[in-house]
């Protein structure tokens, strides 16, 4: 098993955000949890990025190591752990090479980083067009496509993403998530958090249904796409 939440509890201040969740994700998988707003989708990565705390009580282990005792830059650089946050985060006053390299400060294999930079122009290649563009005057979806390169370029074992497809036009979209693909054929673990249920459920293998904080369903993704309380309540009926 390559990462293990149990439990998983977060509050802020005394209001409880997450309340005990637990999952399983294996090496090569994609994994989706779906959610309204306001669910805890973005909290459950953030604590697996041990960007906020954890309450007493949560275990979290990744390769079998204990994930709490991991600070938030060697969850990255050790344990290989990237994350594309929602709103992508990316450098806005920096060009696109500098983003994607910068990713690459605490990698110390500068033969793979070069290997990395090619097949992410590759898998993006309007990024390669865009090279020596300042970053924020790219569109959303070159936007997204520079936050996953980034992500990408950090050594990933484990991709964690925050609604990748916010604000992306359908054909864009669609691209963003072929890419996605790919770079999970290639051997990256995916835990994918998505308001729109239906593309998450069609790209992902399995997939964990989160409302009010709570896992309240689990289970292939051919099958929470025919269950009749997923069609209701995220799939429009």
């Amino acid at each position: 098993m390559l990462l293990s939440v149990s439990d998983l509890q977060v509050s802020y201040d005394r209001i409880k955000a997450l309340h005990g969740i637990s999952f399983e994700i294996d090496v090569g998988e994609i994994v989706c949890i779906i959610g309204a707003n306001g669910a805890g989708k973005s909290t459950t990565l953030r604590a697996i990025s041990r960007l906020i705390s954890v309450d007493p009580g949560t275990r979290m282990t990744y390769m079998g190591k204990d994930l709490l005792k991991y600070p938030p830059d060697k969850v990255v650089s050790e344990l290989g752990i990237s994350h594309v946050p929602e709103g992508r985060r990316i450098f806005e006053n920096l060009t696109v090479m500098e983003n994607l390299k910068l990713a690459t400060f605490a990698r110390k294999d500068r033969r793979q980083c070069a290997r990395d930079l090619e097949r992410v122009f590759a898998i993006f290649p309007r990024l390669l067009e865009r090279m020596n563009q300042k970053a924020g005057t790219l569109s959303g979806g070159e936007q997204q496509m520079l936050a996953v390169g980034r992500a990408f370029m950090s050594g990933r074992r484990m991709m964690l993403l925050d609604e990748p497809s916010m604000g992306l036009a359908p054909l864009l979209m669609l691209s963003v998530f072929e890419a996605l693909k790919e770079i999970n054929n290639e051997g990256t673990t995916i835990l994918l958090v998505e308001q729109n249920a239906r593309l998450a459920l069609r790209f992902a293998e399995r997939g964990y249904v989160l409302e009010n904080g709570r896992l309240v369903m689990e289970g292939p993704s051919r099958t929470l796409l025919d269950n009749p309380d997923v069609k209701k309540a995220y799939l429009g009926g």
